[in-house]
């Protein structure tokens, strides 16, 4: 079967505090080269990679990528269907959007969809756009069976664990299909099939930009049950790792083929097991590749002892992110954190004092926070800064769908299913939070909005104080364009701005653009 795989446009907030930029799609990327291995004909329009630079302005955001028009256009004729990713919520005006035109110049097109959005939300999509089937969860597997059945006059979507479809006018959701056990034996994904050059001539990436950069996904799924996160509904608590050695195997490829050398994890949870990190840290060390690797999203600090963090800097493990979301014992207790502030305080000390590059992910606003809370993550980030922590992200709470806090606010009548709530999480580091977007019980948008600023300005003050070189690096990685922090990347993007407006920005030294319009 011809298919035709879709990354769709994206929703940037100009106004936003921090960098927030797209990156390769990963998930589309494992799924092109499952259905290809499955002997289906594929092929990608990629709607930010053909068009990095324009951009449309659609009220407080700004879309990227192509025009409807342009990505209906590049379908291939002899498509039968297409496949639709879309991770975040927050862009789901502009994908709807897309699908609606898709269908109108396209109703032959069989339209699938798939996704943490999807995963989330698979029936107020089905009711606002004309999807003939969403996968949910996992992809690969499932994708696979669906376009063989659809390749049979007489398939039955609902033999389909996994599958959501309609049945004339009703939307039926099969039984949720099983985790991938064998995770070792999925391809790596079809990287051939995108323009990782221009993701990187645009610096859009995840984490720091260390070089030549293309993602990297180690482990699957999450053992715990945060009540703010996606993850038990898209992957269950199922932790599944790869073999290191196929991991190191995976990344010496991309160095061979693409000359990369930075390779930012998308794992939800990387470090869960020592002996699996360790593994694969000498695996990386054995192989000597001369690479970067980091894990900007969080990870677990139960593991990082000074063995795991000196391993980790030796092999290239240059930044790593923890995420407490909160100083406050209560708040990770309610929100079922798990996380003992003995163990995260050993694993950020020795973690700095390898060498490595450490930021600390928080939030504010939980619906159950009080400012006794936030005066705990106040007197937290400080010792973070004495520790030696780079940087620190400090954002306002957000409801995703299919969370347990998502359901507990929409039962409460805290939450509509909207396009204004659904777009909050692109509004998070807004220079302040405003009042129907703030789903604290015990504290006003105003007030979050100053313990935000007293938060970052803690945090950054004693670190200048107790590490008072830091800014001369700061400056200097800014004017030679380098990073090596959250905070260099947050700069550079300023820089580019800046530099932009004024008409001179210019792709990177060294960077390839290419212009490919169908793969």
């Amino acid at each position: 079967m011809q298919i035709q795989l879709i990354h769709p446009p994206v929703y940037l907030n100009p106004a936003a505090l921090t960098a927030l930029r797209p990156a390769p799609p990963l998930g589309l990327a494992y799924v092109a080269a499952s259905l290809r291995k499955a002997g289906h004909r594929v092929s990608v329009i990629d709607a930010v990679a053909e068009a990095p630079t324009q951009e449309q302005r659609e009220g407080r955001v700004v879309r990227l990528g192509l025009r409807d028009d342009e990505i209906v256009a590049r379908i291939h004729p002899e498509t039968r269907a297409v496949g639709i990713g879309s991770m975040w919520t927050f862009s789901w005006p502009a994908v709807r959007a897309m699908i609606h035109a898709i269908r109108a110049r396209r109703p032959d097109l069989i339209i699938v969809c798939g996704g943490e959005h999807f995963t989330g939300l698979p029936d107020h999509s089905m009711a606002q756009a004309p999807i003939d089937y969403i996968v949910l969860g996992e992809g690969e597997e499932i994708a696979t069976a669906l376009f063989a059945g659809l390749a049979r006059p007489d398939f039955d979507p609902s033999t389909v664990p996994g599958l959501c479809w309609r049945r004339g006018e009703a939307v039926v959701q099969n039984a949720r299909a099983a985790r991938t056990r064998e995770v070792d034996a999925l391809p790596w994904p079809a990287w051939d099939l995108f323009d990782l050059d221009t993701y990187n001539a645009h610096d859009f990436l995840d984490g720091i930009r260390f070089g030549k950069t293309v993602p990297i996904l180690a482990t699957r799924g999450c053992p715990y049950s945060c009540t703010y996160c996606s993850s038990p509904q898209m992957w269950t608590t199922r932790w599944y790792a790869r073999d290191p050695v196929d991991v190191a195997d995976e990344i010496e490829h991309y160095v061979r083929t693409y000359g990369a050398t930075n390779f930012p994890f998308q794992d939800l949870t990387a470090i869960i097991k020592k002996d699996w990190v360790v593994a694969f840290a000498q695996e990386l060390i054995r192989r000597d590749l001369n690479i970067t690797w980091q894990m900007p999203t969080g990870t677990r600090c139960d593991v990082v002892d000074a063995e795991v963090a000196d391993l980790l800097m030796r092999s290239g493990g240059r930044s790593l992110s923890y995420a407490p979301e909160s100083g406050s014992e209560r708040t990770r207790k309610l929100i079922k954190k798990k996380m003992k502030t003995e163990d995260l305080m050993r694993a950020v000390e020795v973690s700095t004092k390898a060498g490595l590059n450490v930021s600390a992910l928080l939030v504010i606003g939980f619906p159950h926070d009080t400012e006794d809370d936030v005066r705990e993550t106040i007197a937290l980030v400080r010792t973070f800064a004495r520790l030696g922590v780079d940087d620190i992200a400090c954002a306002f709470f957000f409801p995703i769908p299919g969370t347990e806090l998502y359901r507990y606010l929409l039962a409460n009548g805290r939450l509509t299913q909207d396009d204004d709530a659904l777009m909050a999480p692109i509004f998070v580091h807004d220079k302040r939070l405003t009042e129907d977007r703030n789903y604290c019980e015990h504290i006003s948008a105003r007030r979050l909005t100053t313990l935000k600023y007293r938060i970052v300005a803690n945090f950054y003050l004693t670190s200048v104080l107790t590490h008072p070189g830091r800014p001369f690096r700061l400056l200097r990685n800014l004017f030679t364009d380098r990073e090596a922090s959250k905070m260099d990347t947050f700069l550079a993007e300023t820089k580019r701005k800046v530099l932009t407006a004024l008409g001179l920005r210019r792709p990177r030294r060294g960077a390839v653009q290419a212009a490919h319009t169908e793969h």
